[in-house]
């Protein structure tokens, strides 16, 4: 934006220069050429006067005119008598029969700016009819005078008048860099808010300065922002909550329920308990992935480098006893083991957590459950395989779904949020999470994040 202000300030400006310079270039040079013509015609009319005057010192004075003017300017004064004499004491001039000459001999007074043949150059020629005092033509003179100073005068105006110009463009472009950083400046001040809000900092706010529109857009934010923060603040306390009084029952009702379960014999009210209390410990679990779920779409945090090997390490650490009563394997394949991937504090581990539940529950005995890790342009890949039932494309496409449960999935006592609370932690990541089929028919989980740098 800045950008596009300071050009549009720079062109206005070359308008402004281009409007008022190039006509006032325009009219120094037609009245720097006016004046030449009048100073030749002056010239021209007394040399005229003295070739009429038919006497001795009329003629020395033309003479002397003649070579005064030649020492003085650049031009050349001549003179030539009717019938193509000399007017002595002045020599014959050179090219005494061009058309000049012959139209001023014939009563023609005559103008032109052309090619000068007395001079060998181009310039402006001038003649005048010498006439008597009966208004007999009896001579004529001719002045030459060169383009050259005239060509070297126009130069100069017009050097002089780009040099100024580039000069008033180079202090316009300065002027125009800061005015707009001074116009910007509040839409600066709103993108550093904006990137705060992104980064989590609810508490960010912008100052309310500059023209009325911006501080309007200002004002407006900040109060947007104040209502996303309670809003934010409001739906935490009520996860805490939440947490604390959904839990408390579930943990008492279970307790109960085992004190039934070991105060009695009799196998019917064994049997029942034992029911209640796998409907209680699928209940736990189910508010639990609500729970977990209500953090990750509440939770807002900046992201900071993770090292793919140490979570995944850290987190077979945890899940190697469970996979080895199940008698499956955990396999991991790094690409390159210094991999670093952008995501929130936790929720790779999450991540991992549900992903490996999952395949190490449909594995089978024997079965083998890999994670790869790969750096792929600006991505970190982070996949998973296992050798279990796998889903059919229609299951895939409902997998990310809440409570949904596909065949093979998940075990009866799974509340179907796992997948959901995976694409939900990924996605506030920046990155992207689908599912696919192996080669041996399992499932693939494959997981792309902003690829960091450790």
């Amino acid at each position: 934006m800045n950008r596009r202000l300071v050009v549009s300030y720079i062109v206005l400006v070359a308008v402004a220069i281009a409007a008022f310079t190039v006509p006032v270039a325009f009219v120094l040079v037609d009245q720097l050429r006016g004046d030449i013509e009048v100073s030749v015609r002056r010239e021209a009319d007394t040399a005229a006067l003295l070739l009429a005057g038919d006497d001795v010192p009329s003629r020395q004075a033309l003479a002397r005119l003649a070579e005064a003017y030649d020492r003085e300017t650049p031009g050349r004064l001549d003179a030539l008598l009717a019938g193509g004499a000399a007017a002595t004491p002045m020599p014959l001039p050179p090219a005494a029969d061009d058309d000049a000459f012959r139209r001023a001999l014939a009563g023609e007074a005559t103008s032109e700016w052309g090619t000068a043949e007395a001079l060998g150059t181009e310039g402006l020629v001038l003649t005048r009819p010498a006439r008597n005092d009966a208004g007999q033509v009896v001579g004529a003179i001719r002045v030459s005078y060169p383009s050259a100073p005239l060509n070297e005068r126009q130069v100069q105006i017009w050097g002089f008048r780009a040099v100024l110009a580039v000069a008033v463009l180079i202090v316009a472009a300065f002027l125009g860099v800061l005015l707009a950083r001074r116009l910007t400046r509040p839409f600066r001040e709103l993108n550093r808010m904006a990137n705060r809000l992104r980064d989590g900092d609810l508490t960010a706010r912008a100052e309310e300065a500059g023209p009325s529109e911006t501080r309007t857009l200002a004002a407006t934010l900040n109060k947007a922002t104040e209502t996303i923060d309670t809003l934010v603040r409001s739906q935490r306390a009520f996860i805490a909550d939440a947490s604390h009084q959904l839990r408390t029952p579930l943990t008492a009702l279970r307790l109960s329920l085992d004190n039934i379960a070991d105060g009695t014999d009799d196998p019917m009210v064994r049997e029942d308990v034992e029911l209640a209390t796998a409907e209680v410990v699928r209940m736990s679990r189910l508010v639990n992935g609500l729970l977990a779920l209500a953090k990750a779409e509440a939770a807002v945090a900046a992201s900071e480098p993770v090292r793919l090997r140490e979570v995944v390490a850290e987190r077979f650490d945890t899940w190697r006893g469970v996979a080895a009563e199940r008698g499956v394997e955990l396999r991991v394949e790094h690409t390159d083991p210094g991999i670093v991937a952008l995501a929130t504090a936790g929720h790779l581990d999450q991540v991992l957590d549900n992903v490996l539940s999952n395949a190490i529950e449909v594995s089978p005995d024997g079965g083998t459950v890999t994670v790869a890790t790969r750096a792929q342009r600006d991505r970190a890949v982070l996949v998973v395989t296992d050798e279990g039932p796998g889903m059919s494309e229609k299951d895939r496409s409902r997998a990310f779904d809440r409570f949904w449960r596909g065949q093979g999935l998940t075990g009866a006592g799974g509340s179907g949020l796992g997948l959901a609370i995976v694409r939900q932690l990924v996605t506030d990541d920046g990155g992207t999470v689908v599912l696919g089929t192996a080669g041996a028919g399992g499932l693939v989980v494959r997981i792309e994040l902003p690829l960091g740098h450790g």
